[in-house]
């Protein structure tokens, strides 16, 4: 079982800011930087002081407060190095294969290019828990501003290859949206209905339907299941290549 302490709050109008504390070595991380001033106030009343900051990829929403979070507390920032002219100020620059560590514990790197060409996501493996920025949301997958469906598809089966027991920690609360759409090319989908209908529960309560796991993405979310031969032959693509399935669900989500 897992020592990470995670504490997961929201920030500004849908991020979850993420704080991953290691009680034997007192270390925090922040993962992201959001909204600095509320990484500070939720560090504070767990008692914890945070000395790093991991960023996924150089979005505003991600790595805004680097430079406010760093002054007020001298953490060591770490960032994908594609993203060396976008993000600043940065400690380490990391590449796909790198670890980085909380104590002891320690998380692969790997780039998932396809939101951004530079994204990464940070994977404890022992600990069977990963922090996926945008790449991949609970039912969803991040908007392509920068990759191409072949990109985030392969992306996403890099991160389909995890244990189904994973903890998947995602950087917004959009499941409920998601649901939505997920409903109008997959409707049929048993797992992904019970799903849908949790979250609806969650969100009227307004409780937060992250984390998720492996298993119940590869279940449930289309952008995970673009192999899959019935949800092609339902969007009215049999037979097409998961590439072609992906975009043209990920086309459709834009437009929902």
């Amino acid at each position: 079982m897992s020592t990470l302490k995670i504490r997961q709050f929201p920030c500004l109008s849908d991020n979850y800011g993420f704080l991953i504390h290691d009680p034997e070595s007192g270390e925090t991380i922040a993962l992201d930087t959001p909204d600095a001033d509320a990484y500070l106030t939720e560090a504070e009343a767990a008692g914890w002081t945070i000395t790093q900051i991991w960023n996924t990829h150089h979005h505003f929403d991600h790595a805004g407060g680097n430079a406010a979070l760093k002054a007020a507390t001298g953490a060591t920032i770490t960032a994908p190095g594609y993203d060396r002219h976008r993000i600043s100020p940065v400690d380490r620059y990391v590449e796909d294969g790198d670890t980085v560590s909380l104590g002891k514990h320690v998380a692969n790197v790997l780039y998932t290019p396809g939101h951004t060409m530079g994204h990464i996501v940070y994977h404890f493996g022992v600990e069977k828990t990963a922090f996926v920025g945008d790449t991949l949301f609970a039912l969803g997958c991040g908007r392509l501003f920068e990759g191409t469906p072949d990109d985030m598809w392969r992306s996403l089966l890099r991160l389909r290859q995890w244990p189904d027991d994973t903890l998947l920690y995602c950087a917004h609360e959009y499941t409920q949206a998601n649901a939505a759409f997920a409903l109008s090319v997959d409707p049929a989908n048993a797992a992904l209905n019970a799903y849908a209908d949790e979250v609806s529960i969650l969100r009227a309560q307004n409780r937060p339907t992250i984390p998720t796991t492996m298993a119940r993405e590869k279940a449930a979310n289309p952008f995970l299941r673009a192999d899959d031969a019935g949800l092609a032959e339902y969007i009215g693509m049999p037979g097409a290549g998961p590439v072609e399935v992906f975009a043209e669900i990920r086309g459709r989500k834009d437009r929902f």
